[in-house]
């Protein structure tokens, strides 16, 4: 029973680490959606800003102006830049918590499994044990009333 005892341990523990790893992804996730919605952003800024620069080409610009925005876009752009490699870092983050959750799902499967044989091992057991009493008994009665009744098969 205490190894029964023991494996239940280890499935409730296992279960834990399995859920702790549901939330690690979930939190993963999120984490990429809002890495991906404020790359959305940058990159829908960028192309407003470029959108407002674009109708006023044909106006007369100081070079110091184009100078200025060309630095505020390649800075833009830089940001865009950097966003991305969070976005892709989330990915890798998403993709780790999913192998993760994996491996705990199965582990904790592969536990069940286990369990489950276990009990049965017990049960098919303690079958036993009670079949081998109650032959134990019949046997016990039979003698006892062959024996009060004389041999079998000779005549008194």
């Amino acid at each position: 029973m205490s190894a029964l005892n023991a494996l239940m341990v280890a499935v409730s523990v296992a279960e834990r680490k399995r859920d702790e790893a549901r939330q690690t992804l979930q939190n993963a996730q999120a984490a990429q959606q809002a890495a991906l919605n404020q790359l959305s952003q940058l990159e829908g800024y960028a192309q407003e800003i470029q959108g407002r620069w674009g109708a006023k080409e044909g106006a007369t610009l100081k070079p110091e102006v184009m100078y200025h925005h060309n630095q505020f876009m390649g800075r833009l752009g830089h940001a865009a830049g950097l966003q991305s490699g969070v976005v892709q870092e989330q990915v890798q983050r998403v993709d780790a918590a999913s192998r993760q959750l994996l491996a705990t799902e199965l582990r904790l499967a592969s536990l069940r499994k286990v369990l489950e044989a276990r009990r049965r091992d017990v049960a098919l057991q303690q079958a036993r044990r009670e079949q081998k009493q109650t032959d134990e008994r019949a046997a016990i009665k039979y003698h006892s009333t062959s024996t009060a009744n004389g041999p079998v098969g000779q005549e008194s």
